[in-house]
């Protein structure tokens, strides 16, 4: 008569090998959505810098002049489609997109700035998310995004920034540093140009070319 003197496993050690096992997929579970939204906002955050970098190149190619111009800061001096180059998409930063189509539905306050909706086979004028950004040209008058509590007092939220994939390009402008007004008027002059963009999770991208 023989033993058999082979060791199994017991009911215990299975259960904990098992609980370990799930914890570790739940972890992961729980950090993957952040790594992924995480990678999208830094190529958010390289795409802003893109255009900042086209806009100094257009400023080059026409004698310091930005692809938006606004004549002063009171209200009857408005941005309007006679100071937009809407173009300076197609030619400095993706050519495969159109020319862009006037859409100021889509900006808060239209008497301070005009919205251009852009159609592009390419990838270089597109958010991670795979829509097109749409650039919206303006100035430094204070932004104020208040995540759409309906109280009136929102220029732009930044759930309407993110919905539309809003691109606020502002001339005469540069970054606060405060996310709630991310916008302070330059002393420099209509070089200056700042670019704000909502990021996912409510964060707002401002860089300037200062």
């Amino acid at each position: 008569m023989t033993k058999n003197n082979k060791k199994a496993f017991t009911i215990i050690e299975v259960v904990l090998v098992l609980a370990i096992a799930g914890l570790i997929f739940l972890m992961v579970f729980i950090a993957l959505p952040a790594l992924q939204r995480g990678q999208r906002n830094t190529r958010r955050r390289q795409d802003m810098a893109r255009i900042l970098s086209a806009v100094t190149e257009y400023q080059t190619n026409n004698n310091g002049k930005s692809p938006s111009t606004y004549a002063g800061w009171h209200s009857a001096n408005k941005i309007s489609e006679d100071n937009v180059d809407p173009g300076f998409v197609k030619r400095f930063i993706d050519s495969t997109c159109d020319e862009g189509t006037h859409d100021n539905s889509l900006a808060g306050n239209t008497s301070q700035s005009i919205t251009y909706k852009y159609n592009c086979s390419g990838d270089q004028f597109k958010d991670p998310d795979g829509a097109n950004y749409s650039l919206t040209f303006g100035n430094a008058q204070p932004l104020l995004y208040l995540d759409n509590k309906g109280d009136g007092g929102a220029w732009m939220s930044t759930e309407t920034m993110r919905r539309d994939h809003l691109v606020y390009l502002a001339t005469n402008s540069i970054c606060s540093g405060n996310e709630a007004q991310p916008l302070a008027r330059s002393s420099g002059g209509a070089s200056d140009v700042a670019i704000v963009y909502a990021l996912e999770g409510g964060a707002i991208y401002c860089g300037d070319n200062q």
